[in-house]
């Protein structure tokens, strides 16, 4: 695993527990809070966007090990790399951000930037999978450091 993929995929692992104290406070608000139980557009997408979060850091590491086996350019190299950290960040904050109001009833503007996430992550992980079709066996099998 190159330098650059260990150190995204040691801050992908950090910051993975935020996830879990999501989840947690997701959890609570659904025990404790008798607004966010009665408003089920918030719930949805409120649950949608902790899950995306989720998934998408996982997804985030498994194309970590991926991107250094193609022979992608540097800066397609990038954003192979970070296409799915950046839909994790833009997915969950679109479904978070479109009902912050309690008495949202469906979602704002910002719900957007789920499409916007959408679109990166679909981008990043054609390049990824093209990336992996074009490297010749033999170069894929280097270990690269």
């Amino acid at each position: 695993m190159s330098t650059s993929s260990r150190r995204l995929a040691a801050i992908l692992l950090i910051v993975l527990p935020t996830v879990v104290f999501g989840g947690a406070s997701i959890l609570r608000l659904l025990i404790d809070d008798p607004a966010y139980a009665a408003n089920p557009v918030r719930q949805d997408l409120w649950r949608a966007g902790h899950a995306h979060a989720g998934i998408l850091l996982l997804l985030s590491l498994v194309v970590l090990r991926y991107v250094d086996e193609t022979t992608l350019g540097r800066r397609a190299r990038w954003f192979a790399m970070h296409a799915a950290p950046i839909s994790a960040i833009l997915l969950p904050a679109g479904f978070f951000l479109s009902v912050l109001s309690p008495e949202a009833t469906e979602p704002n503007a910002l719900i957007n930037l789920a499409y916007l996430g959408a679109v990166v992550l679909t981008a990043g992980l054609l390049t990824v999978g093209i990336g992996l079709l074009r490297t010749p066996a033999a170069v894929a099998s280097v270990p690269s450091r």
